[in-house]
This record gives C-alpha cells, sequence and structure tokens, in this order.
C-alpha cells in the first residue's frame, strides 16, 4: 500500500536537500512508490534521462546529497561502495525513518523534519540580516540588474538567492534558478556544449519549447553570439514580465578557465545590453560565488565589478537568538551567554551557529561540552572540519600558506590566489592585504592538525 502523503513527503525531502533541476526530476521519478519496484532501464526512459548512462552519472550525484559522511545523512548509505543496492538502502532510510519523523510533524511545513537538517540551507527557519533583504528586493525591480552575492561556504548565498526568487515570483516575474555544481563534467567540454547545456536548462524552468537548434549555429556565429541570439529573440521574446535569473556556485566555473574567459565577460555585456536594448531590460541576474575569479579578465569585461554587491556578514547575537527560539530552545540568560561564546569562536556563522543549536536541541548535549570539545575531531563539528582538512590535502600549496595564516594569526601576506582559494574555503578572511583566520575554531584546529 502507498504510504500517504508520500509524493508531498518526497518533494519535501527535495527541499530540504536542495535537489534541483534534473536531479530533483531523477529523485522523485526514482522514488514514487509506483516506480520502487522498476528495473534502472525503465526509470532512466521515464526521467527522460539523456541515455542510461547519463542516468546512472545524474543517480551517484543525489545519491551524493544523503551519503553516510553528511551530518543528516543517511547511515549505511556510502557513496565508495561499489555495486547495486544504494537505491534500496535510501529507500528503505526514507520510508522507515525521514518519512516517520514527516508523518510526525504533522503539517508539509515539516519544522520538525527542517531542524533536523542543518546540513541543509533550505529551510523553514529564516534570519533575516537587516538591510541585506531589503535591498536586494528593491535592487531586482531595477531594469538589467545584477546582484552579487560573494561569501564563503554555507554562509546563506543559496537561501537569500532562493529568498530573493521567491520575492520575484511573489512580483508576477519570471524565476529560474540554476546551480552550477549539480552540472556534470561533460558540460565543460568545450564552450559551446556549456551554453547549449545553460540554455537548455533555463528553458526547461521556464517550461518552454527548447528550440537551441533554430537559433544556434556555432561554426557560421559562433557560440557566445548564438547563445545571446536564442536569448534575446527566443526566450526574452517569449516573457510578458521580466526573468530573475538566479545562478548558484558560479566558481564552478572558474575550475575551466576557457569557458570562464568566455562566460563571465558574456554576464557582464547582457547586463550592460539593457541600457542600449530595450528587451534585455527584462533580464535581472542574481549571482552567487565563494571566491573570486582565479583567471585574469579585464576590469571592463568582469561581471565583479558592476551592478551591486552583497556581503554577508555572520549572525549577530540578536539574530542568533533569534535562530535559537526558531530551533525550539529556551530563551534564557546560558544560551544567551552560550551564543556570546559561539560569537567569539565562529564569528557568528550561521551553518557553524545552527550545527551547535541542534546539538543541544536534538542531541541534549550541554551548552559547555559542545564548546570544550569543538576544535576536535570528536566534537560537532569533527566531520566538518575533516572535509576542509582532506580539501586541503589535496592541495599541498594551500597548506603550506595556512600554516603561515596560523602562525600570524594578526594577518599575514599571501600570494592573491591563494588567499582567494582559502577564502572561498572560509578558512580566512582578507582585509586590505592582510590574510587572517576567519574565526578561533579555524585557527585551534587547523593550529593542531597542519
Amino acid at each position: 500500500m502507498k504510504p500517504q502523503g508520500w509524493d508531498e513527503f518526497l518533494k519535501q525531502i527535495t527541499q530540504n536537500y536542495e535537489l534541483h533541476g534534473k536531479l530533483k526530476e531523477i529523485f522523485l521519478v526514482r522514488f514514487a512508490y509506483e516506480n520502487w519496484r522498476k528495473s534502472d532501464k525503465e526509470i532512466w526512459e521515464l526521467a527522460e534521462a539523456a541515455s542510461h548512462e547519463t542516468y546512472k552519472k545524474q543517480m551517484t550525484e543525489v545519491y551524493k546529497y544523503f551519503s553516510g559522511d553528511k551530518p543528516n545523512g543517511c547511515p549505511e548509505l556510502e557513496i565508495s561502495s561499489k555495486g547495486p543496492g544504494k537505491f534500496q538502502i535510501l529507500r528503505e532510510w526514507l520510508r522507515d525513518i525521514k518519512y516517520v519523523e514527516w508523518r510526525q510533524a504533522g503539517t508539509i511545513d515539516a519544522k520538525h523534519l527542517n531542524l533536523a537538517l542543518p546540513n541543509s540551507n533550505h529551510t523553514t527557519i529564516y534570519i533575516e540580516r537587516p538591510p541585506i533583504e531589503t535591498d536586494c528586493f528593491q535592487e531586482i525591480h531595477k531594469s538589467g540588474a545584477l546582484l552579487r552575492i560573494k561569501a564563503p561556504e554555507k554562509m546563506g548565498k543559496t537561501t537569500l538567492i532562493k529568498k530573493i526568487l521567491s520575492y520575484s515570483e511573489a512580483s508576477n516575474f519570471h524565476t529560474v534558478y540554476l546551480n552550477l555544481q549539480v552540472a556534470e563534467g561533460a558540460m565543460f567540454v568545450t564552450l559551446d556544449k556549456f551554453l547549449r547545456w545553460f540554455c537548455a536548462n533555463i528553458t526547461r524552468e521556464l517550461r518552454l519549447k527548447p528550440e537551441l537548434d533554430e537559433y544556434w549555429d556555432e561554426d557560421l556565429f559562433g557560440s557566445l553570439v548564438s547563445c545571446q541570439t536564442y536569448f534575446q529573440n527566443y526566450l526574452l521574446e517569449q516573457l510578458e514580465e521580466p526573468l530573475v535569473l538566479g545562478i548558484d556556485n558560479l566558481h564552478r566555473v572558474f575550475e575551466y578557465p576557457e569557458i570562464a574567459k568566455d562566460f563571465l565577460p558574456m554576464l557582464r555585456h547582457w547586463h550592460e545590453e539593457a541600457k542600449n536594448v530595450e528587451i534585455w531590460q527584462k533580464l535581472r541576474l542574481v549571482l552567487a560565488n565563494s571566491t573570486e575569479a582565479y583567471i585574469q579578465l579585464d576590469v571592463n569585461q568582469s561581471p565583479f565589478n558592476v551592478g551591486r554587491q552583497v556581503k554577508l556578514p555572520g549572525f549577530n547575537l540578536e539574530q542568533m537568538m533569534q535562530l535559537a527560539q526558531q530551533s525550539g530552545l529556551e530563551q534564557n540568560e546560558t544560551i544567551k551567554e552560550f551564543a556570546k561564546s559561539l560569537i567569539k569562536l565562529v564569528n557568528g556563522h550561521p551553518y557553524l551557529v545552527k550545527l551547535a543549536f541542534f546539538a543541544i536541541h536534538q542531541d541534549k548535549l550541554a551548552p559547555e561540552k559542545v564548546l570544550q570539545d569543538a576544535a576536535t575531531q570528536g566534537g560537532i563539528y569533527g566531520s566538518y572540519l575533516l572535509r576542509h582538512w582532506e580539501n586541503l590535502q589535496k592541495q599541498p600549496e594551500l597548506v603550506t600558506a595556512l600554516q603561515k595564516v596560523i602562525e600570524n594569526p594578526t594577518g599575514v601576506q599571501l600570494e592573491p590566489i591563494l588567499a582567494y582559494k582559502l577564502e572561498g574555503m572560509g578558512i580566512v578572511t582578507i582585509a586590505g592585504d592582510l590574510v587572517q583566520p576567519s574565526c578561533e575554531l579555524y585557527r585551534l584546529y587547523f593550529k593542531d592538525h597542519l
């Protein structure tokens, strides 16, 4: 018998675990009750995947969102393991654990489920950081607007993008959310392939019929002109109201310099076209990235020095107390003092604060225990810090650079690219020419591990 409300439950899970675009479609089809016993061949056709091989790669990406190394992942789901069985493991975990929690919560809003998902940026708990939201809402009404959200990972970039898109929908604008992190590596092989992927995904999100071949001629006009022609003469022409395009994890394209050196100036050009061509006034861009581009871009071509920049600071004490209250914690002096200690320890980092409140509310850990073990492998931040450490081990030049920062906590000069990479990881902050640990947690942890 089909579990009551299973389809609604699956949709809630895609929100909580940040599944979007094709990965969301694949997940909903694969885990639909009526498809539990169907073969992969039947599923990839139902999900309209490009091929069986593409479907398998997409399912691998889906499993990563639920892997056991995540704070709220499925404990038995190991991405590195070979062979079949992952679907059954994840399905049973969703059915026997998460679905039960959802039913107990008694509402599709699923507040309790969201509290149990500290690794997710998408949640009903949203703490405003005035005047950021109001400024963004006002900016998005301007013709040809471009908003640039730059902050380290898990500082709330995705949440803010979605807040802006939600506001835009309420203003009767068209909206598209595009996360470059979910794009397969194969999409970055050539500029032409990437731009076609870019346009095809936006077309699908707008629920329009793809007409790329009608407007595209790489050999005669080139990929950039074809892309602009498709956007201008097809997509924007179809829309009565403005289009707000949110591009998340834009820094993914920095890994492919040959694509980035053309794609990034193209975005800048589209923004500037609004000054000269009326139809481009319909397009409003919201860009989010963790780092600056590592490639050299002419100042007149970079999209990172035009439009409006949005910086996301850590939570202040008032905002942390709001989060504590929405997380189910009592508003007492103990929690207030704990919040003050967290400001000193993690500089108000939203995700790290959320993990701490989660540990107290759900795991019943004492505040002093959370603080005492914070910078250790056995503490609540152990897995999070270990991932940073593992990423650093893959780039020895970053290890050397970070050692200099840890040895000089008041600030040290680094090669710009190294500084930007460390800043993008959230480990350091850059003030003028000096690089410093971004918070005491990182200084304590890396002092003992590097």
